[in-house]
């Protein structure tokens, strides 16, 4: 019984040691890049930029994300710059007319992960400073805007 619960246990810790979720590292370039336009962030537990945008006028908020790392896809390293718009609520009619609007859309489009919907821009890491505050403008302006057309006055995100 007790050589059972050994072979059990064993695999059960070295389990555990692989699939603990451990801080990721930040990419240094994208620090680099905010610190140059003077952009307020955090990093977050996944290793990625959080902003803040605030809209006073609305007395707004919308958080916006930049990957803190990169994917690679036809020899191009790509970043992501993210902003959620909605929890809950996405449903079929609703996901093909975000679909339909994405396709309008000259740069980002809407993706689902889990129940968020986030308006998501994928960029060529080679953007520069101000290029890269351009995407997180864009994105935080149509994730904002999503999130008044599909809860109202709610500011949850």
């Amino acid at each position: 019984m007790r050589q059972n619960a050994r072979l059990i246990l064993v695999p059960l810790l070295l389990a555990g040691t692989v699939f603990y979720a451990t801080p990721c590292a930040a990419d240094a370039s994208v620090k680099t890049r905010l610190d140059a336009r003077g952009v307020k962030y955090e990093v977050d537990a996944d290793g990625d930029y959080k902003v803040t945008y605030s809209y006073k006028s609305e007395n707004r908020t919308q958080l916006v994300f930049v990957s803190g790392s990169t994917q690679s896809v036809g020899g191009f390293k790509v970043r992501e710059v993210f902003a959620p718009a909605a929890k809950n609520g996405i449903t079929g009619p609703k996901a093909i007319e975000l679909m339909a609007e994405s396709r309008s859309n000259k740069i980002g489009s809407w993706e689902l992960q889990g129940e968020v919907l986030y308006f998501v821009i994928k960029l060529p890491d080679s953007v520069n400073a101000s290029e890269l505050e351009s995407a997180m403008d864009i994105a935080a302006q149509t994730a904002d805007n999503k999130e008044i057309q599909l809860s109202g006055d709610e500011d949850a995100l």
